[in-house]
């Protein structure tokens, strides 16, 4: 069952609320907050991809630096440097383009995507190295061609690198077995409960130095543009947090957790974007974390009328 997380409140009125679950977990994995359906399996869709990106490390693939296993786990904004790392990526293993199975897209960031389309119509400008999963993609071909696995067909679930990213899934969340659903790239996706996911999240935090589950947290922690973009929620609040380890997934959904292990993981009901920062910043406030300055604006950011603050966007004093 959801609850009330988040509001919009204008000129004093609660204009819009966003509903979901959310939950905090201790350094001992045991529940700070428990706030809606927090043990019922949700689709993680894009916070699985560091558990996609450990498989790889499992299984072979081996970056030349934290920036390339970084791109392995971005929902990158598709520009120049995010492209580069890919097409460098591909070109290494002898791959091209061609060879992603994600489907083709323009980039997310404007003015990367004015780029794009300047002088083509967009069936012609969307392209699949574009595309927020491409880097996960361009390393997954890799693994594949490190173990003699097929390079076609990638995506199915019966391929063997699939095979392995659910095991390694099922190991680092703990959460059953259960039907899978098809993500937005075109990969497989587990659903994994909230607090599941949080812990998994903390797994990855604290695990010893050099292990691949501290390999991607630092690499994430490292390059939080290269997992997103700019001004993109991952690299603001990661900007914001020293230490922190975190990532988006589409349709509301967001974990993280902190080096002492203490972590978080929400979904919000609608998807709302506008609720994300707010939220993940309240949370991290009952994780200890305390907001100054600009950070501070982060949390209740602005609701406009004529050009001037006439509101905010909050996370409802007293919701968890």
């Amino acid at each position: 069952m959801s609850v009330d997380l988040v509001e919009v409140v204008r000129s004093g009125f609660r204009e819009c609320v966003h509903r979901g679950s959310a939950v905090v977990l201790a350094p001992d994995g045991e529940p700070v907050v428990a706030a809606g359906s927090v043990h019922i399996p949700i689709f993680p869709r894009s916070t699985n991809k560091p558990m996609q990106a450990l498989t790889l490390l499992r299984n072979g693939f081996e970056p030349l630096d934290d920036a390339e296993l970084a791109i392995s786990t971005a929902s990158h904004f598709g520009e120049p440097d995010h492209v580069e790392l890919v097409r460098r990526l591909l070109d290494r293993f002898g791959f091209t383009e061609d060879d992603l199975e994600c489907p083709p897209d323009l980039p997310f960031e404007e003015q990367a995507r004015a780029q794009a389309l300047a002088g083509h119509d967009r069936g012609k400008a969307a392209r699949r190295i574009f595309m927020n999963c491409s880097g996960k993609h361009a390393a997954m071909l890799a693994t594949c061609k490190i173990n003699d696995w097929p390079t076609r067909g990638y995506l199915d679930t019966g391929h063997p690198l699939q095979q392995a990213v659910l095991d390694t899934i099922a190991d680092v969340t703990g959460e059953p077995e259960t039907d899978l659903g098809i993500d937005g790239c075109g990969l497989p996706i587990v659903p994994v409960s909230l607090v599941n996911l949080a812990r998994a999240y903390a797994t990855l935090a604290t695990a010893p130095e050099s292990s691949p589950e501290r390999r991607v947290a630092d690499a994430i922690r490292a390059h939080p543009r290269v997992i997103s973009g700019t001004d993109g929620p991952d690299l603001r609040v990661m900007t914001a947090t020293p230490g922190l380890v975190c990532k988006i997934g589409a349709d509301g959904v967001h974990a993280g957790a902190l080096p002492d292990g203490s972590s978080f993981a929400y979904k919000i009901d609608d998807g709302a974007d506008r609720a994300r920062l707010p939220l993940t910043l309240a949370l991290l406030q009952r994780m200890g974390i305390e907001w100054t300055g600009e950070h501070a604006e982060l949390a209740t950011p602005a609701v406009l009328g004529g050009g001037a603050r006439v509101g905010i966007i909050r996370a409802i004093p007293g919701a968890f």
